[in-house]
C-alpha cells in the first residue's frame, strides 16, 4: 500500500500522459474491483436465499430494494467527501481533510436516524404499494435487522471516500473482498444450516447482512488507526466538535449528487414496470440484459470515482494541465473498456444470455430470442452510461453538483423515459424501444454533462 501511495505522489508530480495514465489505473484498479466485489455480494445473497424458496427470494429482492433506495440516497452525501478532502488534499491542509470527513459522518449519522421510521414502516408501505402480504411481512422483518447497518454502512462509505482522496484507495478493495468472503460463508451456514451453524433462514440471512456493514466499518476503522501515514489527520480527535460551514458544504454538494442516484435508480425501476407491462418473456429478457449492463457498468462507475479524486486533486492545487489531462485520460480509458464490452456483446449476445437461463425451463427459448437482442442494445447502452458517469465524476472534482443534477433529470426523464414510452407504446416496438429510448436519454446525460464539463475547466484558475 505504501508502495502504491509513494507512486502515485510522484506521479502527480508530472504531468505527462503516461503518468497520468499509470496514475489512473493504480486509482482505479482497486475501485472497480471493490464495485465488482459489492456486486458479489448482493449476487451471493440472491443466490443463497433463493434456496429457501420463492416467497423469501422475493421478499429478499423486495428488503433489498427497499434498503438499497433509502442507503443509495444517502450514499451521496459521503461521495461529497470526496472532493471536498481531494482539494484540502492538494492543498496540504489536514484539518480540512479531518473537518470533510468529521462532518461527513455527522451528516450520514443524522441521516441514518431519519431513515429509522420509514424501515420500522416497511411493511405497511409494501401493503400500500401492493405486495404479496405473507412476503410483505418477511422483507420488513428482515429489515428489522438490516435497517441498523444503514450508519455503519454510510459511515464505511465515509471513510471510503477519504482513503480514495488521501491515496489509500487499494484498502477498499481489500476490505470489501473480505467482506464478501464474510458473507458468503456465514450466509451459507446460517441461512442453510451448514458447518455446524443452525438453519435461521431469513432472519439468518439478516444478522449476517447486519454483521457484514459492521465488519466493514470496523476493519476500515483499525486500518485508519494503525497505518502511520493516516495519524496525521487526528480523525477521531474532538469528534463532537462542530463545523457548520463544512457541515453545509457536505450537505450542498451531497443532496444534488444523492437525488441525481435516486433518478437515475428510480429510472430503471419504472424500466422494468414498463417491461413487465409489455409481458412477462419480456420482463425475464430484461432482467437478463440489465445484470449484463449492471456489470459492465461496475468499471466505468469506478473509473467515475477515481475521475472525481484525480481532478479534485489537480484542482486543488490550481494545476490546470492536470486537470484538463486527468480528465481526457479517464475519458478515454472508460471509452475503451465500453467499447471492447459492446464489442462482446454484440457478438455473442445469445450465448452471453443463455448463461442466465435454465434452458429446461418451459418459456426459456423465447426468453433466448428476446434477450439476444437486448444484450446487443446493452452493449451501446454501457457506453453512453459509463460517459455519463465519468462526466458525474469530473464534475463533482471540480465540486459541481447542482447544475448537473439538473440535466441528468432532464436526460433521464425528460428525454430517456418519454422516448422510451413513446417507441414501447406508440410506435409498436415493445422492450426494444424501451431500451432505446433509456439509451437516448444517457447519451444525453453524457454530451450535456461532459459540455458542462469543458465550459468549467476553462474557467478554472490556472495556477500551474
Amino acid at each position: 500500500m505504501t508502495e502504491i501511495l509513494a507512486q502515485n505522489r510522484a506521479l502527480s508530480a508530472d504531468n505527462s500522459w503516461k503518468s497520468h495514465y499509470i496514475a489512473t489505473i493504480l486509482l482505479s484498479v482497486p475501485l472497480v474491483g471493490a464495485q465488482l466485489a459489492q456486486l458479489g455480494i448482493n449476487v451471493t445473497d440472491v443466490f443463497i436465499i433463493g434456496r429457501l424458496g420463492t416467497a423469501e427470494l422475493a421478499a429478499m429482492v423486495l428488503a433489498s430494494q427497499y434498503f438499497f433506495t433509502l442507503f443509495i440516497f444517502g450514499s451521496g452525501f459521503s461521495t461529497a467527501v470526496v472532493p471536498l478532502a481531494a482539494h484540502a488534499f492538494a492543498q496540504g491542509d489536514r484539518m480540512m481533510v479531518r473537518r470533510s470527513v468529521r462532518m461527513g459522518l455527522w451528516v450520514v449519522a443524522g441521516f441514518s436516524l431519519l431513515t429509522l421510521p420509514a424501515i420500522w414502516q416497511a411493511e405497511p408501505v409494501l401493503l400500500f404499494a401492493g405486495q404479496d402480504p405473507h412476503v410483505s411481512k418477511l422483507a420488513a422483518d428482515y429489515l428489522q435487522v438490516v435497517g441498523w447497518g444503514m450508519l455503519p454502512a454510510l459511515a464505511f462509505m465515509v471513510f471510503r471516500s477519504f482513503l480514495s482522496a488521501v491515496g489509500h484507495a487499494g484498502f477498499i478493495l481489500y476490505v470489501t473482498i473480505a467482506i464478501l468472503a464474510f458473507n458468503a460463508f456465514f450466509a451459507y451456514g446460517l441461512v442453510l444450516g451448514h458447518f455446524g451453524m443452525p438453519a435461521l433462514g431469513m432472519f439468518g440471512a439478516s444478522v449476517v447482512a447486519l454483521a457484514a456493514n459492521v465488519l466493514g466499518l470496523v476493519l476500515t476503522v483499525t486500518y485508519i488507526v494503525r497505518i502511520p501515514q493516516l495519524h496525521a489527520y487526528e480523525l477521531f480527535v474532538r469528534f463532537w466538535r462542530p463545523d457548520f460551514h463544512v457541515l453545509w458544504e457536505v450537505f450542498r454538494l451531497g443532496l444534488p449528487i444523492s437525488l441525481t442516484i435516486l433518478a437515475e435508480v428510480s429510472l430503471f425501476t419504472v424500466a422494468s414496470l414498463l417491461m413487465g407491462w409489455i409481458g412477462t418473456v419480456e420482463l425475464a429478457a430484461h432482467g437478463i440484459a440489465l445484470q449484463w449492463a449492471s456489470i459492465a457498468f461496475m468499471i466505468p462507475l469506478g473509473l467515475a470515482q477515481a475521475a472525481t479524486v484525480r481532478v479534485g486533486v489537480a484542482a486543488g492545487a490550481r494545476d490546470h494541465i492536470g486537470v484538463v489531462r486527468a480528465s481526457w485520460v479517464v475519458v478515454v480509458v472508460s471509452a475503451g473498456f465500453s467499447l471492447v464490452g459492446g464489442l462482446l456483446y454484440a457478438l455473442f449476445p445469445t450465448e452471453l444470455a443463455a448463461l442466465y437461463l435454465d434452458a429446461s425451463k418451459p418459456d426459456a427459448a423465447a426468453v433466448l430470442a428476446y434477450a439476444g437482442g437486448l444484450v446487443v442494445i446493452a452493449g451501446l447502452f454501457q457506453l453512453v452510461d459509463g460517459l455519463q458517469a465519468i462526466a458525474a465524476g469530473l464534475l463533482r472534482g471540480v465540486k459541481d453538483t447542482t447544475v448537473p443534477m439538473i440535466l441528468a433529470l432532464i436526460s433521464y426523464w425528460g428525454i430517456g423515459f418519454t422516448l422510451a414510452y413513446v417507441l414501447a407504446f406508440h410506435y409498436g416496438l415493445g422492450g426494444t424501444g424501451v431500451w432505446i429510448g433509456f439509451v437516448c436519454g444517457l447519451a444525453a446525460a453524457a454530451v450535456l454533462l461532459l459540455g458542462r464539463y469543458a465550459i468549467l475547466v476553462r474557467r478554472l484558475p490556472k495556477g500551474a
